[in-house]
């Protein structure tokens, strides 16, 4: 399986993903001025096994909420690709259907339509997400699981390094927790996946699928829909919801990991929080703090290209990308309210 995974087939193939839409970033076509060399020094480390992921550049986002991103170096994006084109499909036999985030064929918008589908269904929900999550996952608990389906020796070394990459990445995003039986040493514990590789983004996907199985298997809770840490439960018995929430928590807690305080169940009528927007059984209406924001960037992109600094064509880039995701939602009157406002004057012009 290594060898299939530094073949240069694969090395190749996994460039052509990581350089998708970014080949005009610098870094990206400074990899590109010498392709052959760089995949040649990247599969001539990886067979030797002298590879190492070198520092990640980290920075801020404050939407939907305030996160570190951290963003690996190209040719580590390289690498990323190159090990989950092969453990992927190894991975993805084995997830339940309505886990909705970075999977083909899934996504935001049909996550939304899947929770919709069970408030129609259902009178109660449980709306639950989890605090820290990408900073809380344990390094041993993820290895170990990765193992489990990955025998070949030379794919659990590269996952390892990868792993070993992220140590210390979130330490000032996470704020401990002590779980039963802790002692003294586990404030030391390895933890947290830097949120920009997709080999986190994948991990974490893989990290939460036993608790995917356990909901549907043990707790048979038929809606159920997950989207990386935001998971909903819906039942037509209020005090069930009360009983799954305990057990939630319990099988978490194995996990290192903590749902965050305030989640009880709720009837569905009441409208829910899910991905940026609060879903009714009939209507489905964004966040009030999503309109606002785009608002503001809007204003802010506007008063940019006043100035000269962005074209026209990435103006109207902005409002396209807006107007197709919240048309998945009753928002007609707030794309008016947004829209209408907005003029570009002739000195803008």
């Amino acid at each position: 399986m290594y060898q299939r995974l530094i073949s240069w087939e694969n090395l190749l193939l996994a460039y052509q993903r990581a350089a998708k839409g970014k080949r005009g970033h610098a870094n990206v076509a400074a990899f590109e001025y010498r392709l052959e060399d760089h995949l040649w020094q990247l599969q001539r480390e990886l067979e030797a096994q002298t590879y190492r992921p070198g520092p990640y550049a980290s920075f801020y986002i404050h939407e939907p909420k305030r996160r570190l991103i951290s963003a690996a170096p190209f040719r580590d994006r390289v690498v990323h690709h190159a090990l989950c084109n092969l453990i992927e499909p190894i991975f993805e036999r084995g997830f339940i259907h309505d886990s909705y985030a970075n999977r083909v064929g899934k996504g935001t918008h049909r996550a939304l339509n899947r929770a919709q589908t069970f408030a129609r269904r259902y009178r109660y929900v449980l709306q639950c997400d989890l605090r820290q999550f990408f900073p809380s996952i344990d390094h041993a608990i993820l290895r170990a699981i990765l193992h489990r389906k990955i025998r070949d020796e030379g794919v659990r070394w590269l996952m390892d390094r990868i792993l070993e990459s992220g140590v210390g990445v979130l330490a000032e995003e996470y704020r401990m927790v002590w779980f039963p039986g802790d002692d003294l040493w586990a404030v030391h514990r390895a933890r947290g996946l830097p949120i920009g590789n997709l080999t986190s983004q994948f991990w974490g996907n893989v990290y939460l699928n036993g608790f995917d199985h356990f909901v549907k298997r043990q707790l048979r809770c038929k809606g159920y829909v997950r989207y990386v840490d935001d998971f909903l439960l819906f039942s037509d018995d209020k005090a069930q919801l009360w009983v799954w929430k305990k057990a939630l928590e319990s099988r978490l807690a194995a996990l290192r990991l903590v749902i965050h305080a305030g989640a009880q169940p709720r009837p569905v009528t009441e409208g829910f929080p899910f991905l940026g927007f609060v879903l009714f059984p009939q209507k489905r209406r964004l966040k009030r703090r999503k309109g606002i924001y785009y608002q503001r960037k809007l204003r802010a992109l506007r008063e940019a290209y006043a100035r000269g600094e962005i074209t026209f064509e990435q103006l109207t880039a902005s409002v396209q990308g807006w107007v197709n995701h919240v048309r998945y939602g009753n928002t007609v009157g707030l794309r008016k309210a947004v829209l209408g406002s907005l003029r570009i004057s002739r000195r803008e012009q």
